[in-house]
């Protein structure tokens, strides 16, 4: 009789030996996760003040769009400095203004074809470009990740080992600006 209770405390140990190594997993690849955001955004950061100088002096009547830009930046610079998965929201928020201040930026970029044809600031709305799609797959990959390690936390047998892990629900990217969500309208012209 004792051997059986033995054995059925070391089973119980294992298991939540195992249920506590699997939540820690589960939360460092959130966190990784939630760094490749990081990377992107930095490097979408570190591109607008590029596009801005390019344009600036064949811009100099579009000063509000510029500063719209520019303060949107900061916003969400500032607002990314303490990115970490219970507080993804006020990121996701500054980052969709600042999506929305950059798609006025571009439709007045577009405006000017005298710029358009201009090589570096085609290259770097070509960069700007990849960088959001590379952003939208890093989202992507984190809520993916982030979805398995709130679920994990909150099926039993596991759940009772969150507590003694710290698991602590990891907040979604998600997306609350209209804007955003909207279809993009594409139009054909014919030359």
């Amino acid at each position: 009789m004792s051997y059986v209770l033995i054995i059925v405390v070391v089973i119980i140990a294992f298991w939540m030996i195992g249920a506590y190594n699997g939540l820690i997993a589960l939360r460092n690849d959130t966190a990784n996760a939630l760094k490749q955001i990081d990377v992107q955004l930095k490097r979408r950061h570190d591109l607008i003040p590029n596009l801005i100088s390019a344009v600036q002096g064949a811009m100099d009547f579009e000063k509000d769009t510029l500063a719209a830009v520019i303060s949107a930046r900061n916003s969400a610079m500032t607002a990314s400095a303490g990115l970490d998965p219970q507080h993804v929201g006020a990121v996701a928020k500054a980052e969709a203004q600042l999506t929305g201040a950059l798609g006025k930026f571009m439709a007045v970029v577009e405006a000017y074809p005298n710029l358009k044809a201009t090589t570096n600031v085609g290259q770097l709305q070509e960069e700007l470009t990849s960088t959001e799609n590379k952003v939208s797959f890093a989202r992507q990959l984190y809520n993916d990740t982030a979805t398995k390690y709130n679920t994990k936390q909150q099926q039993f047998p596991t759940n009772l080992v969150a507590g003694v892990a710290n698991a602590v629900p990891a907040e979604l990217w998600e997306i609350e600006d209209a804007a955003e969500r909207a279809v993009p309208k594409v139009e054909f012209r014919r030359n």
